[in-house]
């Protein structure tokens, strides 16, 4: 697992997720997931694209990020790969009445500053 991120002007973070979000990946990442959601962006994508598998503790992991980020007025969205395991996941869990979930990273991020 492994976690990057990146600043696109003063209101925006994209996060990005590579790997497995299982139990053993999860808890390799979900404190520094935490500490990027937590600085002051407006809006925040993660970007799940290159995630292979997402287990029920990687999805609260995202539940618990967007509560970080909606508690402060920010809004976070999700990108995943369209037709993906994770995207079959997320769309099982009915997390999308929680978290807007893109296939379209511009889309995202457009919709993360609204």
């Amino acid at each position: 697992m492994s976690v990057s991120h990146e600043d696109v002007g003063a209101d925006l973070r994209r996060i990005a997720i590579f790997g497995r979000l299982d139990m053993e990946g999860t808890d390799s990442i979900s404190a520094r997931v935490m500490e990027l959601v937590e600085e002051p962006k407006q809006g925040v994508v993660i970007d799940l694209s290159a995630v292979r598998f997402l287990a029920s503790v990687g999805i609260r992991v995202l539940v618990a990020s967007a509560k970080a980020v909606h508690q402060r007025g920010g809004k976070l969205v999700v990108v995943v790969a369209q037709g993906s395991s994770v995207s079959m996941s997320l769309e099982a869990t009915g997390i999308g009445a929680l978290i807007p979930i893109f296939t379209n990273g511009a889309e995202a991020e457009e919709a993360a500053l609204k």
